[in-house]
């Protein structure tokens, strides 16, 4: 038997990832084959699969979570935002091509079967499936056609839950505001509430549960305190990023570019971790710190168009500064590419055909290409003999003289290049910092002090932390015995 129940939230980043996450930790505790799944997400952090495609990040959290592996099936459609318009559509793991926004509104429904189809295979291999929508079910606007809340819900026949933000304020307007604009159908799909990120005592709330209770006519399975040690998590939503513009330690600087179109910043969560790192956020409108040790300029979903962000920013210019004075520059993924000479767009990917000339700091040139690189790698990186694992999600060759000194050799191929200084470093990536050997060794260069850090055993110890916080605080019995039978 299969049960499987969604859940729902007031608006977006109200911690609907971290709740089915801290979920599938605690059920697959219990005993039970736990699977994610998300009809329809929207994020530039992506996993790779072990069959071979890609997802959303949250959802790779949270296969980890139920200690399963994750697979294209979990979260069968992802958009990667491209501009602020269109984004590149992913369908099962595969790259689909580019759409506006209005496009992909106005063919949507196309996707439907394929996600139904993923979801059934999810179910056949699980005790419960937890299944997360995308922003809040209240946008109106967007029900015809809707893939991602209740019309997924709908099409699948499930019942849901909606989470609710009290750390934003307003969480009783948002909860009630949701239950009344929905029509009666979409209303009677919501079977239970929960107050996420509380501060304080519970019971200082407790006028507040029994008005939403009266209100909605449904229960609230719990009131789930603020969990601070989600940091150590990987964030899905780059507007994560819009409140972290340091981390707590003191120590050697280490300054991120806040790209418009940042993909995969995750890649930086080890290093937020280590206490001898100081890693700043360099927002638009801001220098880079001139104490800078180390400037990563991260990776991209479109890389030309932050590359033009980058220059309007100065930033090209404070960059070259930053080498003259000795600095170090490392690029990831997009960020290598931004490095070398030139980017050739020959077929139009991220616009019109043509291209444009890179920061030239290092002597490679990219041209890029409609087949996307798609691999989980591990090997050597060169310059320290480390052991180093990670992923490769990329389009695009690199090319060029700067190649022949690689950053690391990965399943026996070189990756990467490292400019005739020694200071300034490509590679694609991803995922390198989360290799504990590599990130001593890499930083102990910059002059970090090493650490006790052992970055996947902090997140393993931050999920079961996790689940015991929602065991504690939400009822978990009640919440299966509103789940569905498939």
């Amino acid at each position: 038997m299969t049960r499987a129940i969604m859940f729902m939230g007031t608006g977006s980043d109200v911690g609907k990832s971290l709740i089915v996450a801290g979920l599938a930790r605690a059920y697959a505790n219990r005993g039970l084959r736990v699977q994610p799944f998300k009809p329809q997400n929207m994020s530039n952090n992506a996993a790779v699969t072990v069959d071979g495609g890609e997802i959303g990040r949250a959802q790779a959290l949270q296969a980890r979570a139920a200690r399963v592996q994750p697979s294209v099936h979990m979260n069968p459609v992802l958009l990667k935002p491209e501009t602020t318009t269109g984004a590149q559509v992913i369908v099962q793991g595969k790259r689909q091509g580019s759409m506006s926004a209005r496009m992909f509104f106005d063919n949507r429904m196309q996707w439907m079967t394929t996600i139904l189809t993923s979801f059934d295979n999810i179910s056949r291999v699980a005790d419960v499936v937890l299944v997360e929508g995308a922003g809040s079910p209240g946008e109106i606007n967007l029900r015809p056609g809707d893939l991602a809340n209740m019309g997924f819900a709908a099409a699948a026949d499930l019942p849901a839950v909606l989470i609710g933000d009290i750390h934003r304020g307003g969480v009783i307007a948002s909860i009630a505001g949701t239950f009344d604009i929905l029509p009666e159908e979409d209303r009677a799909r919501l079977k239970a509430f929960i107050i996420n990120k509380f501060h304080g005592d519970p019971e200082l709330f407790s006028e507040g549960r029994m008005f939403l209770e009266k209100r909605t006519g449904t229960p609230c399975l719990g009131i789930v305190p603020y969990f601070a040690e989600a940091r150590a998590l990987p964030a899905e939503d780059a507007v994560a990023l819009e409140e972290t513009l340091a981390t707590p330690y003191e120590g050697t600087r280490i300054s991120v570019l806040r790209l418009p179109r940042i993909a995969n910043f995750d890649d930086l969560d080890p290093l937020r971790l280590e206490p001898g790192v100081r890693l700043t956020f360099v927002h638009p409108g801001e220098p880079i710190p001139a104490d800078s040790r180390l400037v990563i300029i991260p990776g991209s979903k479109s890389t030309i168009a932050d590359l033009d962000a980058l220059r309007r920013e100065g930033w090209d210019i404070d960059l070259k500064a930053h080498v003259r004075r000795g600095g170090l520059v490392l690029g990831l993924c997009g960020g290598y590419q931004m490095l070398g000479r030139r980017i050739a767009d020959p077929q139009g990917l991220e616009g019109p055909p043509g291209g444009t000339e890179g920061l030239g700091l290092l002597d490679v040139e990219t041209t890029l290409l409609p087949d996307k690189t798609l691999t989980r790698t591990s090997g050597t990186h060169l310059a320290s003999g480390a052991a180093v694992e990670g992923y490769e999600i990329h389009l695009g060759r690199t090319e060029g003289p700067d190649c022949a000194r690689p950053f690391a050799l990965l399943g026996g191929h070189p990756d990467g290049a490292v400019s005739s200084t020694g200071q300034v470093m490509g590679s694609y990536l991803h995922g390198c910092f989360g290799s504990d050997e590599f990130r001593a060794k890499f930083l102990k260069e910059l002059g970090v002090k090493a650490s006790s850090l052992r970055f996947e055993d902090t997140v393993e110890r931050t999920l079961d932390a996790l689940a015991e916080h929602l065991e504690a605080h939400l009822d978990l019995d009640r919440l299966l015995a509103l789940a569905r039978e498939l």
